[in-house]
């Protein structure tokens, strides 16, 4: 009987967006610290000053920030400032 190997190197790509307001920043250490760094790769966005990544925030569906994306599913996270804002 062979047993089928899962591919550890494989890793779910994680994004977080945020303002850099108190909101972000504390979702940012618990939720986003809070995924296990060998199955998650977490990219920390600061939308405040990536202001060219916001159309990128809008396509996965995000509204406002904080906001987790991954497995092509938004979660946003208490309620920073409206993705609009942002623009």
């Amino acid at each position: 009987m062979t047993q089928l190997k899962k591919d550890t190197d494989m890793k779910t790509q994680a994004r977080f967006y945020h303002a850099g307001c108190p909101v972000c920043i504390s979702a940012e250490q618990t939720v986003a610290g809070a995924l296990d760094p060998t199955r998650y790769d977490v990219e920390v966005i600061h939308l405040g000053e990536q202001k060219d990544r916001v159309a990128e925030a809008e396509t996965f569906g995000v509204q406002s920030v904080p906001a987790l994306v991954f497995d092509k599913e938004v979660f946003h996270i208490n309620h920073g400032a409206d993705l609009s804002a942002l623009k």
